[in-house]
């Protein structure tokens, strides 16, 4: 097994750590943020840094890189407070892809990679028509890392639009079934395989598997 320390990691060439820090903590929750600015110019960019924060409240978090065409995306957020996730599902992942391109600042991604916008009433953000599992949020707070000058965005959930096959009776969203594409590192796409849900852990008791879609064994 190889075996790296603080200087190693130091040490290696810029593109190399990158890509190995990146992706070194496993598969990542992959979205499509959707946003808008006052003139109603939009903007879709791909995220793969998204965490939830609460359910009651319903948060999540988001966190933004200090370079890139991330500042767009920050930039709309603060100004209308609302933006969109958008799953990326496995027949659009190279579209989904190439919105993290250098487009210029009010050139929309929706356009330039063969996305859709779509709009409900009362929410200016633009979801991804071709998504079937979309989330609009209104932004709450943000936390300066001062560390690294990353930015930990964080919404509210305050509308949801997903596929009904895709929600259980109990509320479990089924990824697998939605085809929902997830990543690791900066460039690399997976789908999944699902391998069961498992009961409630409890002290000297083994966990059972609770009820399988049989369309997912």
């Amino acid at each position: 097994m190889l075996e790296f320390n603080s200087a190693d990691i130091t040490a290696m060439d810029k593109g190399f750590r990158t890509t190995f820090i990146n992706s070194i903590s496993g598969f990542k929750s992959l979205q499509l943020v959707g946003t808008s600015n006052d003139s109603g110019e939009t903007n879709l960019a791909i995220f793969n840094s998204i965490f939830h924060v609460g359910a009651n409240s319903p948060y999540i978090g988001l966190v933004v890189r200090p370079k890139g065409s991330e500042h767009e995306t920050m930039f709309n957020i603060l100004q209308t407070k609302n933006y969109t996730l958008n799953n990326v599902i496995s027949n659009c992942f190279v579209n989904a892809h190439q919105t993290s391109a250098r487009y210029l600042a009010g050139q929309s991604e929706f356009d330039a990679c063969g996305f859709t916008e779509e709009y409900i009433d009362g929410f200016s953000a633009p979801f991804v028509k071709e998504a079937n599992i979309k989330i609009g949020l209104e932004f709450k707070e943000y936390l300066p890392f001062l560390l690294n000058k990353t930015k930990i965005v964080i919404g509210e959930v305050k509308h949801i639009l997903i596929d009904g096959e895709l929600l259980s009776e109990d509320g479990f969203v089924d990824l697998h079934k939605a085809e929902s594409v997830t990543s690791s590192g900066l460039d690399a796409y997976y789908t999944t395989h699902f391998l069961g849900r498992l009961s409630y852990a409890k002290p000297e008791k083994q966990p059972e598997f609770l009820n399988v879609n049989k369309e997912n064994k």
